[in-house]
């Protein structure tokens, strides 16, 4: 089952996406979001699922679509270097001091703030006062459908609702500044594409045989399996919930494969006006336009979040 949420009437609506049928089905409103669906477990699910058949149908437009999630229940989860490929293609662009010796023996993860997050089809702000290098990094996303601590990997699955697609949109120069650690430069308001639905699990047979591509104004410039993971999903989800806590409505971030825009010769940064399309096999496709926005003016509240974070 794919689940979306589309701009309706001045709000957000919960749908069934119905791609053979060039529709999406507008799901009751007592089912509430699809972040409720997520945290509702498999009973919410199956309403979900039976409300399908009698749902009023309206056009199939995935620009009508915003980010599947909204209430975040913390900053959002991220795996990097998950791609041997990519981290060595980055190697001697790191700072002196933060080269890793060799492979890690184990996931790197850190955080990105929740004020990323745009729609499947939204502009994403570019400011170059913020910085010179923004840099694009197509992803798998796992939404996190069950809590659970320490979970094993064999039972990893059990916990993951369904998967969908972003661009993890970085500043490179930001993500050096500030002492190696990688918040900074992957937290710049509106700049991270999330959907452009999710595909629940069972509609994922092996979710180590998608193709991810990320295409640069025409230009393919990422293009690779996820069979070439470094930390397969269930490990990342294993070494995550060690001693930690994952939730249901949780977004994990699982890592990008190489040819990142850093990393090329000569390089290659987002600019304004620039087309950036992130695809996934079977989960669908994001696209966004990159667009001169001012994000350097002190602002009280975070435009298009308002009362839809928690």
């Amino acid at each position: 089952m794919k689940l979306g949420s589309l701009r309706r009437d001045g709000g957000r609506r919960l749908v069934a996406v119905l791609e053979d049928e060039g529709a999406f089905a507008l799901l009751p409103d007592a089912l509430g979001s699809l972040d409720d669906v997520v945290r509702g477990g498999p009973d919410a699910l199956a309403a979900a699922r039976d409300a399908v058949a009698g749902a009023q149908r309206v056009p199939f437009d995935p620009t009508h679509l915003d980010a599947p999630l909204r209430r975040f229940n913390r900053d959002i989860l991220c795996a990097g270097w998950n791609y041997w490929e990519h981290f060595e293609e980055s190697r001697g662009l790191r700072p002196e001091g933060q080269e890793p010796r060799a492979r890690p023996e184990h996931p790197t993860f850190f955080t990105k703030g929740p004020d990323v997050t745009i729609g499947p089809a939204d502009d994403i702000a570019w400011d170059p006062a913020l910085s010179s290098r923004w840099d694009y990094e197509a992803e798998v996303v796992i939404v996190i459908g069950k809590d659970g601590r320490s979970i094993p990997a064999e039972r990893a699955f059990e916990h993951v609702f369904g998967f969908c697609v972003a661009n993890d949109v970085s500043q490179r120069d930001l993500q050096r500044a500030h002492g190696g650690q990688w918040l900074k430069g992957k937290s710049i308001d509106q700049t991270m594409p999330l959907g452009p639905w999710i595909t629940t699990a069972d509609e994922v047979p092996d979710p180590y045989a998608l193709q991810i591509q990320c295409e640069l104004n025409g230009v393919v410039l990422q293009d690779a399996s996820t069979a070439l993971v470094a930390f397969r999903f269930d490990q990342l989800i294993a070494e995550l919930s060690w001693g930690m806590t994952l939730r249901a409505g949780d977004v994990l971030l699982t890592g990008t494969p190489s040819g990142i825009g850093n990393a090329r010769d000569p390089q290659v940064f987002l600019t304004d006006g620039d087309r950036l399309v992130t695809r996934v096999s079977g989960l669908g496709e994001l696209s966004n336009r990159v667009v001169a926005t001012n994000l350097t003016d002190p602002l009280v509240t975070v435009p298009g979040t308002g009362d839809d974070h928690a």
